[in-house]
């Protein structure tokens, strides 16, 4: 069985020279494929396809975003973050420069499956991202409940200076936190937990149509009665 070959390219990109096939989303000129799209070339035998990110969250650096520790290894942390690529915080960023993988044990700072705040500290297309925690309100978050959001959908969630994320707070009592990558974070009371898990379901689904405010605000009101806000006009989070 032939290895699959994967590397993150941008339209133009130089996948491979030589007598490939591109069968999806690539195109040839004179004797190399090259890409057509954002995406994960991946190369298995002689055929090239190109696998968009579109729906997927691309690192950059400096971002805050959440993730869910998959791996834990004698030196780092695996951390699925929305993305093709895994991400990774290593021991060094928590322990420090004083680490050594016999005393420190990982898991006691980040178990497989914990949910964990951290910013983008290094990526480039040639390198899965690195991870640190390091920070005001950085590390594992302890309870709530863990909601998916497209990322090209992150900033309508946010709003205008943080309007929309602010009113869904304050309107349910809630404290949300948001990674770049889509995805959310609610903690507060059960019942109200589900009030703001479901108006961040409504600005994903409305974040295309205009009056999103209002939308979201009347649907508050509703579930929520007196209890719901109302931003001031110039706080409108479109």
């Amino acid at each position: 069985m032939s290895k699959i070959q994967r590397k993150f390219v941008v339209p133009g990109d130089l996948v491979v020279k030589g007598d490939f096939e591109p069968v999806a989303n690539a195109y040839r000129d004179a004797d190399a494929v090259y890409a057509l799209k954002v995406g994960l070339s991946e190369i298995e035998g002689d055929k090239v396809r190109i696998i968009p990110l579109a729906g997927r969250y691309i690192p950059r650096i400096d971002d805050p975003v959440v993730g869910i520790v998959t791996d834990v290894n004698a030196f780092a942390w695996t951390v699925e973050i929305n993305s093709f690529f895994p991400a990774f915080i290593t021991a060094s960023d928590v322990f420090g420069k004083r680490f050594s993988p016999e005393r420190d044990d990982l898991t006691r700072m980040f178990n497989m499956g914990d949910v964990v705040l951290a910013r983008v500290a290094a990526f480039d297309r040639f390198k899965d991202p690195m991870l640190s925690v390091a920070g005001p309100r950085l590390g594992a978050i302890r309870g709530g409940q863990l909601v998916k959001v497209s990322p090209v959908k992150v900033p309508r969630l946010i709003g205008r200076r943080g309007a929309m994320t602010k009113m869904i707070e304050d309107s349910t009592g809630t404290r949300i936190t948001i990674g770049q990558n889509g995805y959310t974070v609610i903690t507060g009371p059960p019942d109200k937990m589900l009030v703001a898990s479901q108006a961040i379901e409504l600005v994903e689904t409305d974040a295309h149509m205009a009056g999103l405010t209002e939308t979201v605000q009347a649907f508050l009101t509703k579930s929520m009665g007196r209890n719901a806000v109302i931003p001031e006009p110039d706080y409108d989070g479109e």
